[in-house]
């Protein structure tokens, strides 16, 4: 036994060192229509180019057998054959990842889960014939299964499951324990986190220790009718309530950064800084559990829920990626949008990286007007976006990169 609980100890000590030294950039590397394109086999060619642009983590969509063709309607989840291709394929594409040292980042979907049989109520609410074989007992009063009440909030149309049952939790970490230690994934992200208790998702991550978690926690922000409130304190307190309650163990999405950072590049970058003068996101008040984004495969692609606006997608890249924070870069932008896109953003990582900018970074806010925002970084950094005319003072400093609407400049 002396072997394994090394294993765990080395696996312990780096996920700590890895939310501590907080230089993680992350990469959704998919969208909504990723399945249609042999996608394993397409990922597997960019590790290379993932690699040397900097990513340490690339978020892979999820790869168990599922009743929609994106992956979110599980059902059998010891099932790696997907639309996205074989488990063959998918093998090959981690062991890619892990010789360039690119982790992958597992698309946990634990909240609900499509039954093959009809149970209780006429409802399939059984998992009869596939592993992890639950009956009723494993789907909540409310999606009509015999469990209890849902620890959080429903997903519709399918049965939600219940993780208030100890044998559903101990399934779920013998799963996870599966992708962790034999499949290859090394870090998670949560799905619907809203779904159920941040509490479970506490008891799964100290049980399968991946190296790094985020959680996806999304409501919406403060709106009055279709105006975005300044003030969005509330918002980011119920991620930061969330992030609390898995011990500190997981990020979660920075949707307070999306959703104000989205508005305000259009003209109202006073957005930016807060009554107290901070960043005005989770990012301004727990930086290194922040994971800030500009668009994702439900936000962004062919979904296109709430979009960034296409015209400012370079000043969201730099303001994310030069702020504190751990920024994620989504697929579309970095690989599907051209040369130019995917060069000035890898530009950008490359200045966070020289530049030893991290997700703890301090930040003074120099300006939040209508068209310009300007901010410090540490101390080697300093950036503006915004149509308005701003350089810092003194000679130490020289312009580092610039593009339409954005400069930044090193010491």
């Amino acid at each position: 036994m002396g072997y394994m609980s090394n294993e765990c100890d080395q696996q312990q000590t780096d996920s700590v060192a890895v939310i501590s030294n907080g230089k993680e950039i992350l990469l959704q590397a998919f969208n909504w229509e990723s399945h249609k394109h042999d996608w394993w086999r397409n990922l597997e060619k960019k590790v290379p180019d993932m690699a040397k642009s900097g990513f340490t983590s690339a978020w892979l969509p999820p790869a168990s057998h599922s009743f929609a063709p994106e992956g979110y309607l599980p059902q059998n989840l010891y099932s790696l054959n997907s639309s996205y291709g074989s488990e063959r394929l998918l093998k090959a594409l981690l062991h890619k990842m892990k010789q360039y040292k690119v982790r992958a980042m597992a698309d946990i979907v634990i909240n609900h889960r499509v039954g093959t049989t009809k149970g209780n109520g006429g409802k399939y609410n059984r998992y009869d014939g596939i592993p992890i074989s639950w009956d009723e007992r494993a789907v909540t009063s409310c999606t009509g299964g015999l469990g209890n009440k849902s620890t959080g909030d429903n997903f519709h149309g399918v049965p939600n499951i219940d993780h208030t049952q100890h044998f559903v939790r101990k399934d779920i970490i013998d799963w996870l324990r599966w992708l962790r230690n034999t499949i290859g994934f090394q870090d998670f992200r949560f799905d619907f986190a809203r779904g159920y208790s941040a509490k479970y998702v506490k008891e799964y991550i100290e049980n399968t220790k991946p190296i790094f978690c985020v959680g996806e926690y999304w409501d919406s922000c403060n709106y009055k009718g279709h105006y975005l409130e300044y003030n969005q304190d509330s918002h980011r307190q119920r991620i930061i309530n969330w992030i609390d309650s898995t011990g500190q163990l997981a990020a979660a999405f920075d949707f307070t950064t999306k959703g104000i950072l989205q508005e305000a590049v259009k003209g109202e970058l006073w957005r930016l800084r807060d009554p107290q003068g901070k960043p005005p996101g989770v990012m301004g008040w727990w930086p290194s559990r922040a994971v800030t984004f500009l668009d994702n495969h439900d936000t962004g692609s062919t979904q296109a829920h709430w979009p960034f606006p296409s015209n400012h997608i370079m000043e969201g890249y730099a303001y994310i990626l030069t702020h504190p924070g751990i920024p994620s870069v989504f697929y579309d932008h970095f690989y599907d949008w051209g040369n130019s896109f995917h060069d000035q953003i890898v530009k950008l990582m490359d200045i966070r990286r020289s530049q030893g900018v991290t997700s703890r970074s301090p930040i003074q806010i120099l300006e939040a007007q209508p068209n310009l925002y300007a901010a410090v970084i540490g101390d080697k950094i300093s950036m503006k976006i915004g149509e308005g005319s701003w350089c810092p003072s003194g000679k130490e400093w020289t312009l580092a990169t610039s593009g339409h609407r954005y400069a930044v400049w090193q010491k």
